[in-house]
């Protein structure tokens, strides 16, 4: 089970951190994702960690504002987002694939195992 907290009301520039908690599972061998879903848009891939080394990976529109870890102790994984846009409005969901491959980053939506509830991110310009 996934549980997405962190999301809300910001304005342009402004940062939050989103926290994806895991419950029932064995988290330190999960590769993690991040995905956001804009209305009247299709869910799309925001950032991912693999569960070993960890290796990450973004989709080009984070350019360096985004950063995804994890906490293997907490059964967390993070996103700290920073210079919010307006077009970053969604609601973010983190996925969990279990038993992938150690080093490998998953950014296809259909390869993950569990969802959260999905958090909703709105920045006003």
């Amino acid at each position: 089970q996934l549980a997405e907290s962190g999301g809300g009301l910001v304005q342009a520039g402004d940062s939050l951190r989103l926290s994806c908690a895991s419950s029932g599972g064995t988290f330190s061998t999960y590769a993690m994702g991040w995905f956001r879903q804009a209305p009247g848009q299709e869910r799309e891939f925001v950032a991912g960690i693999s569960s070993s080394g960890p290796r990450t990976y973004y989709a080009k529109f984070v350019k360096d504002r985004f950063t995804i870890s994890r906490d293997n102790d907490k059964n967390t994984v993070y996103l700290q987002m920073t210079s919010l846009k307006p077009e970053d409005t969604a609601v973010y969901y983190c996925a969990a694939k279990d038993l992938g491959y150690y080093y490998y980053v998953y950014e296809n939506e259909n390869e993950y195992d569990y969802w959260g509830q999905g958090t909703q991110v709105t920045v006003s310009s």
